[in-house]
């Protein structure tokens, strides 16, 4: 039987859920750490300009995790800086999660950890109705411009808040991968909603160019096992195509036609590779490390 369709978002606990099972059947969070302790430390060396304090910024930071792995870098660079470091993240759940984390991780009592529940665009308007001037010497924005409605803009905004040696990170997925095919065939059939967005970084990188604004980018070659996907009825697979699909219980809301020719498209060698019987999706994550405002 099928029903209409429903993006994933709209459903917290199913969202994270398949968050959790898709952290666990790709190499996303390895090739982020191979990023975080081999290529960031450099860029974090560049910022701050000999400060005693360093504003930090994360948007869409989740339960901290990643956010806790680039101050371990950060303090490595910066031995006896404070920071002061503002969290933007929507969902109570995750910030719980992170303030847990802090408080079980020693050694943080340089960070002073400004927790704001909104998103990134009700951040915005709040900053700006405050008139707020501080500057930031590093905002990063994982895996989040998904979830605004005018990503670029929001893009420019967060990087009007550099300061003169400040640094913007995003990762994305990159327009090479799957994901970047996937959604170039499916974008007006699948639940696109106000709060979900197909922007990888070759989105990005051609509205950067066009304003002329200095980046760095980088590729992070990145793979999940979907080959449960392709199993009626395993419980795994479709909480997993409800990932890569956005729509909340794809497998028993979308219409046949629709699901044959999705499930055909992830398999394809335009999205995926067959390994020793498995099926491994093209996840590469492309890193944009942006200037401030010239």
């Amino acid at each position: 039987m099928s029903y209409a369709m429903r993006s994933l978002v709209e459903d917290d606990n199913r969202y994270l859920k398949s968050f959790q099972l898709f952290r666990e059947c790709s190499s996303e969070h390895q090739c982020m750490q191979d990023f975080i302790h081999v290529i960031l430390p450099d860029i974090l060396a560049s910022i701050g300009e000999g400060k005693a304090n360093l504003n930090v910024m994360g948007v869409g930071s989740g339960a901290g995790e990643v956010d806790l792995e680039m101050f371990s870098e950060l303090r490595l660079k910066h031995l006896a800086v404070t920071v002061d470091n503002q969290v933007v993240e929507p969902s109570a759940q995750q910030l719980d999660l992170y303030k847990v984390l802090v408080s079980q991780k020693p050694n943080l009592d340089y960070i002073k950890f400004t927790w704001n529940k909104m998103t990134a665009t009700e951040f915005e308007k709040d900053w700006r109705e405050k008139n707020y001037t501080k500057k930031m010497d590093f905002i990063h924005m994982i895996q989040m411009l998904y979830y605004v409605k005018d990503p670029c803009a929001t893009v420019s905004f967060y990087q009007s808040l550099l300061d003169k040696k400040g640094k913007l990170l995003i990762i994305l997925v990159s327009s090479e991968s799957g994901w970047g095919k996937h959604w170039k065939t499916f974008k007006t059939q699948l639940c696109n909603t106000e709060s979900s967005h197909t922007v990888t970084t070759g989105d990005i990188k051609t509205y950067l160019d066009s304003k002329t604004v200095s980046y760095q980018s980088y590729e992070l070659p990145s793979q999940i096992d979907i080959t449960e996907c392709f199993t009626d009825g395993d419980q795994r697979g479709e909480l997993l195509l409800d990932f890569l699909t956005e729509v909340l219980n794809f497998s028993s809301t979308a219409p046949a036609e629709l699901k044959a020719r999705a499930l055909e498209l992830l398999r394809h060698p335009d999205c995926s590779k067959e390994v020793e019987g498995r099926v491994r999706f093209n996840n590469t994550l492309g890193v944009l490390v942006i200037d401030p405002l010239q």
